[in-house]
């Protein structure tokens, strides 16, 4: 499952990130975002959700949603 199907309000665990840009998950990383770390699919917004990981929220578009597997 993917964080475009996680329900929102509801804590996951990331099991895998595959962007397919190292760049990307780069920067994904320095943001908290990785294998093993939980987050929340905050709210969801035309075109992409807000997702809380660790004490930030950040809104990200629905390709990269994809990109996140729970």
């Amino acid at each position: 499952m993917t964080l475009l199907n996680a329900l929102e309000g509801k804590e996951y665990t990331i099991a895998q990130i595959d962007t397919g840009d190292e760049e990307l998950e780069a920067f994904l990383f320095s943001l908290g975002c990785y294998t093993g770390e939980s987050v929340t699919v905050v709210s969801r917004r035309k075109g992409g959700c807000v997702i809380s990981i660790k004490d930030g929220r950040y809104n990200i578009d629905n390709q990269l949603a994809e990109a996140i597997r729970i």
